[in-house]
Protein backbone atom coordinates (compact mmCIF):
# COMPACT_ATOMS: atom_id res chain seq x y z
CA UNK A 1 0.00 0.00 0.00
CA UNK A 2 1.02 3.58 -0.64
CA UNK A 3 0.15 5.53 2.52
CA UNK A 4 0.34 9.25 3.29
CA UNK A 5 0.52 9.93 7.03
CA UNK A 6 -0.68 13.47 7.75
CA UNK A 7 0.30 14.25 11.33
CA UNK A 8 0.03 17.33 13.53
CA UNK A 9 3.46 16.50 15.01
CA UNK A 10 6.50 14.42 14.12
CA UNK A 11 10.02 13.98 15.55
CA UNK A 12 12.10 15.76 16.65
CA UNK A 13 8.92 16.79 18.52
CA UNK A 14 8.46 14.68 21.64
CA UNK A 15 4.81 13.79 22.30
CA UNK A 16 2.37 10.96 21.81
CA UNK A 17 1.19 12.00 18.34
CA UNK A 18 4.75 12.35 17.02
CA UNK A 19 5.91 9.05 18.51
CA UNK A 20 2.91 7.09 17.21
CA UNK A 21 3.29 8.57 13.71
CA UNK A 22 6.97 7.61 13.67
CA UNK A 23 6.27 4.05 14.82
CA UNK A 24 3.51 3.73 12.22
CA UNK A 25 5.84 4.84 9.42
CA UNK A 26 8.55 2.46 10.59
CA UNK A 27 6.20 -0.50 10.71
CA UNK A 28 4.75 0.19 7.28
CA UNK A 29 8.26 0.23 5.81
CA UNK A 30 9.17 -3.00 7.63
CA UNK A 31 6.07 -4.70 6.19
CA UNK A 32 6.93 -3.64 2.64
CA UNK A 33 4.50 -0.73 2.30
CA UNK A 34 5.42 2.74 1.06
CA UNK A 35 4.60 5.64 3.42
CA UNK A 36 5.22 9.36 3.18
CA UNK A 37 4.80 11.67 6.18
CA UNK A 38 3.31 15.17 5.99
CA UNK A 39 4.01 17.23 9.14
CA UNK A 40 4.48 20.83 10.30
CA UNK A 41 7.96 22.26 9.91
CA UNK A 42 9.90 22.20 13.14
CA UNK A 43 11.56 25.07 14.91
CA UNK A 44 14.84 25.94 13.16
CA UNK A 45 16.62 25.05 16.42
CA UNK A 46 15.21 21.51 16.30
CA UNK A 47 15.44 20.78 12.58
CA UNK A 48 17.85 18.07 11.60
CA UNK A 49 20.90 19.52 9.80
CA UNK A 50 20.50 17.01 6.99
CA UNK A 51 16.88 17.91 6.30
CA UNK A 52 16.47 19.18 2.75
CA UNK A 53 13.41 20.35 0.86
CA UNK A 54 12.57 19.48 -2.70
CA UNK A 55 11.76 22.65 -4.62
CA UNK A 56 8.46 21.25 -5.89
CA UNK A 57 6.52 20.65 -2.69
CA UNK A 58 8.92 20.23 0.19
CA UNK A 59 9.67 16.54 0.30
CA UNK A 60 12.71 15.68 2.37
CA UNK A 61 14.09 12.94 4.57
CA UNK A 62 14.50 13.83 8.25
CA UNK A 63 17.62 12.30 9.73
CA UNK A 64 15.74 9.73 11.85
CA UNK A 65 12.70 9.19 9.62
CA UNK A 66 12.19 5.83 7.89
CA UNK A 67 10.55 7.47 4.85
CA UNK A 68 10.31 10.82 3.03
CA UNK A 69 8.88 13.70 5.07
CA UNK A 70 6.99 16.68 3.64
CA UNK A 71 7.36 19.65 5.98
CA UNK A 72 4.62 22.29 5.89
CA UNK A 73 5.47 25.87 6.97
CA UNK A 74 4.31 26.42 10.55
CA UNK A 75 4.19 28.88 13.43
CA UNK A 76 4.57 28.23 17.18
CA UNK A 77 1.36 28.12 19.18
CA UNK A 78 1.11 31.34 21.24
CA UNK A 79 2.02 30.64 24.85
CA UNK A 80 3.20 27.11 24.02
CA UNK A 81 6.06 27.35 21.52
CA UNK A 82 6.83 23.63 21.74
CA UNK A 83 3.64 23.07 19.69
CA UNK A 84 3.68 24.27 16.09
CA UNK A 85 0.63 24.82 13.89
CA UNK A 86 0.86 24.31 10.14
CA UNK A 87 0.00 27.24 7.90
CA UNK A 88 -2.37 26.92 4.93
CA UNK A 89 -0.50 25.25 2.10
CA UNK A 90 -1.12 23.44 -1.16
CA UNK A 91 1.69 21.07 -0.27
CA UNK A 92 -0.65 18.67 1.55
CA UNK A 93 -2.74 17.89 -1.54
CA UNK A 94 0.37 17.97 -3.72
CA UNK A 95 2.07 15.36 -1.53
CA UNK A 96 -0.96 13.06 -1.58
CA UNK A 97 -1.23 13.36 -5.36
CA UNK A 98 2.50 12.94 -6.00
CA UNK A 99 2.66 9.83 -3.82
CA UNK A 100 -0.33 8.27 -5.63
CA UNK A 101 -1.73 7.35 -2.22
CA UNK A 102 -4.00 4.35 -1.72
CA UNK A 103 -5.03 5.60 1.72
CA UNK A 104 -4.51 8.68 3.88
CA UNK A 105 -3.73 8.24 7.58
CA UNK A 106 -4.64 11.29 9.69
CA UNK A 107 -2.81 11.36 13.04
CA UNK A 108 -4.63 13.48 15.62
CA UNK A 109 -6.33 15.62 12.94
CA UNK A 110 -7.02 19.18 14.03
CA UNK A 111 -5.39 21.72 11.68
CA UNK A 112 -3.11 20.00 9.18
CA UNK A 113 -5.22 16.85 9.36
CA UNK A 114 -8.33 18.78 8.38
CA UNK A 115 -6.57 19.84 5.18
CA UNK A 116 -5.45 16.27 4.62
CA UNK A 117 -9.03 15.07 5.05
CA UNK A 118 -10.30 17.67 2.59
CA UNK A 119 -7.64 16.76 0.03
CA UNK A 120 -8.38 13.04 0.38
CA UNK A 121 -12.07 13.75 -0.13
CA UNK A 122 -11.47 15.79 -3.29
CA UNK A 123 -9.19 13.10 -4.68
CA UNK A 124 -11.53 10.24 -3.78
CA UNK A 125 -8.94 8.56 -1.54
CA UNK A 126 -10.10 6.77 1.63
CA UNK A 127 -8.97 8.21 4.95
CA UNK A 128 -8.45 6.73 8.41
CA UNK A 129 -8.45 9.26 11.28
CA UNK A 130 -6.65 8.45 14.52
CA UNK A 131 -8.12 10.17 17.58
CA UNK A 132 -5.31 11.02 19.98
CA UNK A 133 -5.98 14.28 21.82
CA UNK A 134 -8.81 15.19 24.22
CA UNK A 135 -9.43 18.64 22.71
CA UNK A 136 -12.58 19.09 24.79
CA UNK A 137 -10.60 18.53 27.98
CA UNK A 138 -7.98 21.02 26.83
CA UNK A 139 -10.71 23.58 26.12
CA UNK A 140 -11.93 23.24 29.70
CA UNK A 141 -8.39 23.55 31.05
CA UNK A 142 -7.15 26.49 29.03
CA UNK A 143 -10.35 28.46 28.40
CA UNK A 144 -12.81 27.29 31.03
CA UNK A 145 -15.35 26.90 28.25
CA UNK A 146 -15.56 25.79 24.64
CA UNK A 147 -16.03 22.09 25.28
CA UNK A 148 -19.15 21.94 23.09
CA UNK A 149 -17.36 23.76 20.28
CA UNK A 150 -14.40 21.38 20.54
CA UNK A 151 -16.68 18.38 20.20
CA UNK A 152 -18.39 19.95 17.17
CA UNK A 153 -15.00 20.25 15.49
CA UNK A 154 -13.98 16.71 16.45
CA UNK A 155 -17.27 15.36 15.12
CA UNK A 156 -17.07 17.27 11.83
CA UNK A 157 -13.47 16.16 11.18
CA UNK A 158 -13.89 12.50 12.09
CA UNK A 159 -17.30 12.09 10.46
CA UNK A 160 -15.61 12.67 7.10
CA UNK A 161 -13.23 9.75 7.63
CA UNK A 162 -13.93 6.22 6.42
CA UNK A 163 -12.93 5.01 9.89
CA UNK A 164 -11.91 6.62 13.18
CA UNK A 165 -9.50 4.73 15.42
CA UNK A 166 -9.79 5.32 19.17
CA UNK A 167 -6.83 4.43 21.44
CA UNK A 168 -8.86 3.28 24.44
CA UNK A 169 -12.33 2.10 25.40
CA UNK A 170 -12.98 5.39 27.22
CA UNK A 171 -12.07 7.40 24.10
CA UNK A 172 -14.22 5.13 21.93
CA UNK A 173 -17.18 5.66 24.25
CA UNK A 174 -16.68 9.46 24.24
CA UNK A 175 -16.53 9.58 20.44
CA UNK A 176 -19.64 7.48 19.98
CA UNK A 177 -21.51 9.43 22.66
CA UNK A 178 -20.79 12.65 20.74
CA UNK A 179 -22.01 11.30 17.43
CA UNK A 180 -18.78 10.25 15.72
CA UNK A 181 -19.57 7.34 13.34
CA UNK A 182 -17.52 4.30 12.32
CA UNK A 183 -15.27 4.15 15.39
CA UNK A 184 -13.01 1.18 16.10
CA UNK A 185 -10.49 0.47 18.86
CA UNK A 186 -6.78 0.73 18.03
CA UNK A 187 -4.46 0.97 21.09
CA UNK A 188 -0.79 1.92 21.12
CA UNK A 189 2.28 -0.26 21.25
CA UNK A 190 5.26 -0.04 23.56
CA UNK A 191 8.94 -0.78 22.98
CA UNK A 192 9.42 -3.67 25.39
CA UNK A 193 13.11 -4.00 24.44
CA UNK A 194 14.03 -0.40 25.22
CA UNK A 195 11.78 -0.18 28.28
CA UNK A 196 12.55 -3.08 30.61
CA UNK A 197 13.44 -3.69 34.28
CA UNK A 198 17.06 -4.64 33.55
CA UNK A 199 17.88 -0.97 32.86
CA UNK A 200 17.50 -0.09 36.53
CA UNK A 201 20.61 1.92 37.45
CA UNK A 202 21.73 2.04 41.08
CA UNK A 203 24.23 4.82 40.40
CA UNK A 204 21.46 6.98 38.96
CA UNK A 205 19.25 6.17 41.94
CA UNK A 206 21.97 7.34 44.34
CA UNK A 207 22.29 10.55 42.34
CA UNK A 208 18.55 11.25 42.42
CA UNK A 209 18.00 10.10 46.00
CA UNK A 210 21.31 10.31 47.90
CA UNK A 211 19.66 9.41 51.20
CA UNK A 212 18.02 6.27 49.84
CA UNK A 213 14.58 7.83 49.38
CA UNK A 214 11.79 6.09 47.51
CA UNK A 215 11.83 7.57 43.99
CA UNK A 216 8.44 8.61 42.63
CA UNK A 217 8.51 9.79 39.03
CA UNK A 218 6.41 11.69 36.52
CA UNK A 219 7.31 11.73 32.81
CA UNK A 220 5.55 13.90 30.27
CA UNK A 221 4.73 17.42 29.18
CA UNK A 222 4.73 20.06 31.90
CA UNK A 223 1.42 21.68 31.00
CA UNK A 224 -1.73 22.74 32.88
CA UNK A 225 -3.86 19.85 31.61
CA UNK A 226 -1.42 17.35 33.13
CA UNK A 227 -2.14 18.70 36.66
CA UNK A 228 1.34 17.77 37.88
CA UNK A 229 0.86 19.96 40.95
CA UNK A 230 -1.17 17.03 42.35
CA UNK A 231 2.19 15.50 43.25
CA UNK A 232 2.59 18.19 45.89
CA UNK A 233 1.25 15.92 48.63
CA UNK A 234 3.70 13.17 47.72
CA UNK A 235 6.56 15.69 47.97
CA UNK A 236 5.73 16.09 51.66
CA UNK A 237 5.97 12.39 52.48
CA UNK A 238 8.98 11.36 54.57
CA UNK A 239 11.53 9.30 52.70
CA UNK A 240 10.06 10.12 49.28
CA UNK A 241 11.84 11.93 46.45
CA UNK A 242 9.72 13.14 43.51
CA UNK A 243 11.47 13.24 40.12
CA UNK A 244 9.91 15.10 37.17
CA UNK A 245 10.99 14.47 33.58
CA UNK A 246 9.80 16.73 30.77
CA UNK A 247 9.42 20.35 29.75
CA UNK A 248 6.60 22.73 28.93
CA UNK A 249 4.88 25.95 29.94
CA UNK A 250 4.13 24.84 33.52
CA UNK A 251 7.79 24.25 34.34
CA UNK A 252 8.49 27.52 36.19
CA UNK A 253 5.40 27.29 38.41
CA UNK A 254 6.09 23.70 39.41
CA UNK A 255 9.27 24.65 41.28
CA UNK A 256 7.11 26.10 44.05
CA UNK A 257 4.25 23.61 43.74
CA UNK A 258 6.59 20.62 44.21
CA UNK A 259 9.10 21.52 46.94
CA UNK A 260 12.13 19.26 47.00
CA UNK A 261 11.38 17.67 43.64
CA UNK A 262 14.17 16.99 41.14
CA UNK A 263 13.50 18.38 37.65
CA UNK A 264 15.48 16.62 34.93
CA UNK A 265 14.06 18.39 31.89
CA UNK A 266 13.39 16.55 28.66
CA UNK A 267 15.03 13.14 28.33
CA UNK A 268 14.63 10.65 25.49
CA UNK A 269 15.78 7.29 24.17
CA UNK A 270 17.92 4.97 26.25
CA UNK A 271 18.47 7.66 28.88
CA UNK A 272 14.73 7.90 29.43
CA UNK A 273 14.46 4.12 29.63
CA UNK A 274 17.14 4.11 32.35
CA UNK A 275 15.20 6.71 34.33
CA UNK A 276 11.93 4.79 34.04
CA UNK A 277 13.49 1.55 35.25
CA UNK A 278 15.17 3.34 38.16
CA UNK A 279 11.87 4.58 39.61
CA UNK A 280 10.09 2.86 42.50
CA UNK A 281 6.65 4.25 41.62
CA UNK A 282 5.39 6.03 38.51
CA UNK A 283 2.60 8.59 38.92
CA UNK A 284 0.55 10.11 36.14
CA UNK A 285 -1.78 12.91 37.21
CA UNK A 286 -3.55 14.17 34.06
CA UNK A 287 -7.25 13.26 33.72
CA UNK A 288 -7.52 13.95 29.97
CA UNK A 289 -5.44 11.13 28.50
CA UNK A 290 -6.97 9.31 25.54
CA UNK A 291 -4.33 6.61 26.04
CA UNK A 292 -1.26 7.54 28.17
CA UNK A 293 1.86 6.07 26.63
CA UNK A 294 4.08 6.88 29.60
CA UNK A 295 1.99 4.55 31.77
CA UNK A 296 2.77 1.71 29.34
CA UNK A 297 6.46 2.60 29.32
CA UNK A 298 6.55 2.53 33.12
CA UNK A 299 4.79 -0.83 33.14
CA UNK A 300 7.22 -2.24 30.58
CA UNK A 301 10.00 -1.04 32.91
CA UNK A 302 8.55 -3.10 35.74
CA UNK A 303 7.37 -0.09 37.76
CA UNK A 304 4.00 0.05 39.58
CA UNK A 305 1.72 2.87 38.46
CA UNK A 306 -0.56 5.35 40.20
CA UNK A 307 -2.94 7.03 37.74
CA UNK A 308 -6.36 8.70 37.64
CA UNK A 309 -9.37 6.46 37.09
CA UNK A 310 -10.22 8.28 33.87
CA UNK A 311 -9.50 7.97 30.15
CA UNK A 312 -6.75 5.75 28.83
CA UNK A 313 -5.35 4.53 32.19
CA UNK A 314 -8.62 2.64 32.78
CA UNK A 315 -7.55 0.20 30.05
CA UNK A 316 -3.91 0.06 31.11
CA UNK A 317 -3.79 -0.14 34.91
CA UNK A 318 -5.36 -3.13 36.62
CA UNK A 319 -6.20 -1.69 40.04
CA UNK A 320 -4.70 -3.84 42.78
CA UNK A 321 -2.61 -5.89 40.31
CA UNK A 322 -0.33 -3.55 38.33
CA UNK A 323 -0.89 -0.35 40.25
CA UNK A 324 -3.53 1.87 41.80
CA UNK A 325 -6.24 3.99 40.18
CA UNK A 326 -7.29 7.07 42.14
CA UNK A 327 -10.06 9.65 41.74
CA UNK A 328 -9.07 12.34 39.22
CA UNK A 329 -7.89 15.73 40.54
CA UNK A 330 -7.49 14.39 44.08
CA UNK A 331 -4.11 15.32 45.58
CA UNK A 332 -4.81 13.49 48.83
CA UNK A 333 -5.66 10.28 46.94
CA UNK A 334 -2.39 10.51 44.99
CA UNK A 335 -0.45 11.06 48.21
CA UNK A 336 -2.16 8.15 49.98
CA UNK A 337 -1.60 5.79 47.04
CA UNK A 338 2.10 6.66 46.94
CA UNK A 339 2.36 6.21 50.69
CA UNK A 340 0.70 2.78 50.60
CA UNK A 341 3.20 1.60 47.98
CA UNK A 342 6.11 3.21 49.82
CA UNK A 343 5.25 1.21 52.90
CA UNK A 344 5.17 -2.17 51.12
CA UNK A 345 8.22 -3.14 49.03
CA UNK A 346 6.82 -6.60 48.35
CA UNK A 347 3.62 -5.12 46.94
CA UNK A 348 5.62 -2.77 44.72
CA UNK A 349 7.64 -5.69 43.39
CA UNK A 350 4.51 -7.77 42.73
CA UNK A 351 2.75 -4.90 40.93
CA UNK A 352 5.86 -4.15 38.87
CA UNK A 353 6.34 -7.76 37.79
CA UNK A 354 2.69 -8.09 36.80
CA UNK A 355 2.84 -4.77 34.96
CA UNK A 356 5.74 -6.01 32.85
CA UNK A 357 4.00 -9.29 32.11
CA UNK A 358 0.82 -7.46 31.09
CA UNK A 359 2.46 -5.34 28.38
CA UNK A 360 4.85 -7.90 26.90
CA UNK A 361 2.48 -8.65 24.02
CA UNK A 362 1.71 -5.01 23.25
CA UNK A 363 4.55 -4.49 20.80
CA UNK A 364 4.50 -1.88 18.06
CA UNK A 365 4.71 -4.75 15.55
CA UNK A 366 1.45 -6.27 16.83
CA UNK A 367 -0.26 -2.89 16.93
CA UNK A 368 1.08 -2.01 13.47
CA UNK A 369 -0.27 -5.22 11.98
CA UNK A 370 -3.69 -4.40 13.45
CA UNK A 371 -3.51 -0.97 11.79
CA UNK A 372 -2.78 -2.56 8.41
CA UNK A 373 -5.88 -4.72 8.91
CA UNK A 374 -7.92 -1.53 9.43
CA UNK A 375 -6.49 -0.11 6.21
CA UNK A 376 -7.37 -3.32 4.36
CA UNK A 377 -10.93 -3.29 5.69
CA UNK A 378 -11.43 0.34 4.64
CA UNK A 379 -10.06 -0.28 1.13
CA UNK A 380 -12.26 -3.36 0.77
CA UNK A 381 -15.29 -1.35 1.86
CA UNK A 382 -14.56 1.32 -0.75
CA UNK A 383 -14.17 -1.38 -3.40
CA UNK A 384 -17.59 -2.83 -2.54
CA UNK A 385 -19.22 0.60 -2.78
CA UNK A 386 -17.51 1.27 -6.12
CA UNK A 387 -18.72 -2.06 -7.50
Amino acid sequence: MRVVIVTESFPPDVNGVAHCALQTARHLVERGHTPVVVAPATSPKLSAPSEQSDSSFGTGSDASAPCPVVRIPSLPLPGYPQVRVALPSRRVAAAITAHRADIVHLAGPFVLGVRGMAAAGRLGIPAVAVYQTDLAGYARTYMGTGEAAAWRRIRSVHAAADRTLAPSSAALHDLEAHGVPRVRLWPRGVDTVRFRPRHRDEALRRELAPNGELIVGYVGRLAPEKQIELLGGACGLPGVRVVVVGDGPSGPSLDQALPGAVFLGRRTGDELARIFASLDVFVHTGPFETFCQTVQEAMASGVPVVAPAAGGPLDLVAHGRTGLLVPPRDEAAVRDAVWSLAADPALRAAYGAEARRTVEGRTWAAVGDALIEHYTDVLAGRAVVAA
